[in-house]
């Protein structure tokens, strides 16, 4: 039991200390932030329009990305602005509800965008191993139902984890070391007993991440496989292109997840580990539209094309 009060959690308020204390530096973060959401929403905003006005980008392959880039938007706006709000504000607070509508939405679009990428691997995999048969195999009612069961499961594991944090006592005083409301922090400041929630992490990080992650390394091991057989030097590098700009996303998404559970590990400061928090929760949601757009040409032209007709448009 906690020597602190505790309070009903409906009225209780959390603290999100942020990045740093010094106030001199609070103005050069609002702006350093505010830059880097506005470029994640235009950049994945453009990505959407230009796939949806080029019908040579209505294919499978793109049709995730669009829903990438819109996952890319909803994460980002579910914790910068507030940040945003409580820096120009000088307000560091939070409410309990608003911190738990923040983990929920936090797990649900990362969650979904971790769906996302396995299915984009498994799409790269049909598309260079079984290409005489990948318009049958990625017909659009299984891109649909993957869509759907990649949100399904998602917003299970957000609402299974928002329900568990429902039935801990916390006290007062609570301060979170992070810009936004992260589970395991959450969980830290609990009261009550939290070996239940801290299984649940672990199992659900383990099966709901482990599996999609072994879907992207076995479609790959089997893309090299196919791959290294072609003959040609020219059909090798355009094989491996076609996939290059995914393997990128997935390599940031992923590098950056495991480089903040490192940096956690071996630190133990809190200020380090929030700054490691920003390479995942905003660093890839706003250099993904640069990847596709700068590393893929019918991307490049769908996007350049879509730039040059605006003025046409008002």
């Amino acid at each position: 039991m906690c020597e602190k009060e505790l309070v009903i959690n409906k009225n209780q308020k959390f603290l999100l200390l942020g990045l740093t204390d010094d106030p001199e530096l609070q103005p050069f973060l609002f702006c350093l932030f505010l830059s880097m959401y506005l470029v994640t929403i235009l950049g994945n905003l453009l990505i959407i329009l230009a796939i949806s006005s080029d019908s040579h980008l209505h294919t499978p392959m793109y049709f995730f990305l669009s829903n990438l880039s819109f996952t890319d938007i909803c994460l980002s706006t579910t914790t910068i602005p507030k940040m945003l709000v409580n820096i120009q504000a000088q307000n560091q607070s939070i409410t309990y509800r608003g911190c738990l509508t923040q983990v929920g939405f936090v797990l649900a679009f990362g969650g979904f965008e971790n769906f996302l990428l396995a299915a984009m691997a498994y799409d790269r995999y049909v598309a260079i191993c079984h290409p005489l048969r990948y318009t049958v195999i990625m017909n659009p009612q299984l891109c649909v139902l993957l869509i759907l069961l990649s949100l399904f499961f998602s917003v299970v594991v957000a609402l299974l984890h928002s329900l568990m944090v429902l039935r801990l006592s916390f006290c007062k005083d609570l301060e979170i070391p992070h810009f936004f409301c992260e589970l395991a922090q959450v969980i830290k400041l609990a009261c009550s007993d939290t070996l239940i929630n801290n299984i649940l992490i672990y199992f659900v990080a383990s099966l709901f991440g482990g599996i999609p992650l072994s879907g992207i390394i076995f479609s790959y091991t089997q893309i090299v496989s196919s791959v290294l057989r072609v003959p040609s030097a020219g059909g090798k590098l355009k094989a491996f292109s076609t996939c290059g700009s995914h393997l990128s996303v997935v390599s940031l998404f992923y590098g950056t997840v495991v480089g903040v559970y490192i940096s956690s590990v071996v630190t133990d400061s809190s200020k380090k580990t929030a700054v490691a928090s920003v390479m995942y929760v905003v660093v890839p949601q706003m250099m993904n539209p640069f990847i596709y757009s700068l590393r893929n040409r019918d991307m490049k032209g769908a996007v350049r094309k879509l730039i040059n007709g605006m003025p046409s448009l008002l």
